[in-house]
Order: structure tokens, then C-alpha cells, then sequence
């Protein structure tokens, strides 16, 4: 295993996108794992096993741990899902938890930096956070699956985004989600 991503899991509904995309990063990568305590809960309330994951973990608390620094190499970032909350902080600086930190990290060494958010609609806060985000270096992805592949679970749903996500981290996958043409 060459490559190492880092994994935020943050406090917004959608945690399952979190668990597929460390899954599936977890087949063929390093996964370093974060999970806020809300996210946990929201775990809990959404029914979504965040146990049993192959990955190191880390406490969102611990804003020592090896992946809040520059120095600690790896291959990029995804934070799914983004809450509003971790993309402010994120957007402006404001890194008070390891998610945060490790996210300012990323992005000051110009490493892939991925915000996969859940929330609609959108204010203009959030979409001006977005945008700065963005201009900081970040790839701000919305959980937005198209239906080009004709889905029929929610799994099917979400492996759409994962798989979208997994090709900007150049992770190689075989979700079946690529578009085949309007003959396909």
C-alpha cells in the first residue's frame, strides 16, 4: 500500500458516504481516520456502523496527533461528510479540531484537499465559504448522484458519489458508475 488519504467524518447527515468512501480507500490505501462525536451520533441515529473499518484511528480532539502537521506526507484529503461547520472553519482558517487542522494542513502543502457536503439549500455563507474554500486549493464536491447508471438502491446512490470521489483522490475502484453513452 503506497498511498495514504486521510478521512474526516464530520456531523452532517450522510455519514454513509463517509463509511463507503473509507471503505473503498481502504482497499487499496493507508486510510488515517477522523470521526467527529457528532458524527458518531448521527452514525448512530442514521443506522451507519463506523466500527470495523480498516483504517488508523484518530481523536477529533487531538490536535497533536502526526496529521496535523505538514510534515506527516500523505496523498490527500476527504472530508465526508463536510458539515457547514467544518467548511467554515476550513474556509477561514479556524482550525480548532483535527479535522480542521489537518484540512489547513492539506491545503497550505497544496495537497488534494476533497469537501464532500450534504446540505441544501444552500445560504450565501455557505456558498461564499464554498467558494473560499475553493479558492484555498480545496475541490468542493456537493452529494449529488446522477441516475445515467439507472440506480435502483441507495447504495447504488452513494457508490455514485464515492466512485466521483475516489477518481479525484486517484484511487483506483470498480463501482460500476461510469457513463456509457445514451446507447449504454
Amino acid at each position: 500500500m503506497g498511498k495514504v488519504v486521510v478521512v474526516g467524518i464530520t456531523g452532517a447527515s450522510g455519514i454513509i458516504y463517509g463509511r463507503r468512501i473509507a471503505e473503498e480507500i481502504g482497499k487499496s490505501a493507508e486510510v488515517r481516520l477522523i470521526i467527529s462525536k457528532t458524527a458518531r451520533e448521527i452514525a448512530r441515529h442514521e443506522a451507519v456502523d463506523l466500527d470495523g473499518l480498516r483504517a488508523i484511528p484518530y481523536r477529533n480532539e487531538d490536535l497533536g496527533a502526526i496529521i496535523s502537521s505538514g510534515s506527516f506526507r500523505h496523498d490527500g484529503m476527504v472530508i465526508a461528510p463536510c458539515s457547514m461547520k467544518t467548511l467554515a472553519g476550513i474556509a477561514h482558517g479556524y482550525a480548532e479540531t483535527l479535522v480542521t487542522r489537518a484540512a489547513d494542513v492539506t491545503l497550505k502543502e497544496r495537497r488534494r484537499c476533497i469537501l464532500l457536503l450534504r446540505e441544501m439549500p444552500l445560504s450565501r455563507i455557505h456558498l461564499q465559504n464554498m467558494l473560499a474554500a475553493h479558492d484555498a486549493g480545496a475541490t468542493v464536491m456537493v452529494a449529488s448522484p446522477a441516475f445515467y447508471h439507472r440506480p435502483r438502491t441507495i447504495e447504488q446512490l452513494v457508490d455514485m458519489v464515492v466512485a466521483r470521489v475516489l477518481d479525484h483522490l486517484e484511487i483506483p475502484h470498480d463501482l460500476p458508475v461510469r457513463w456509457g453513452g445514451y446507447d449504454a
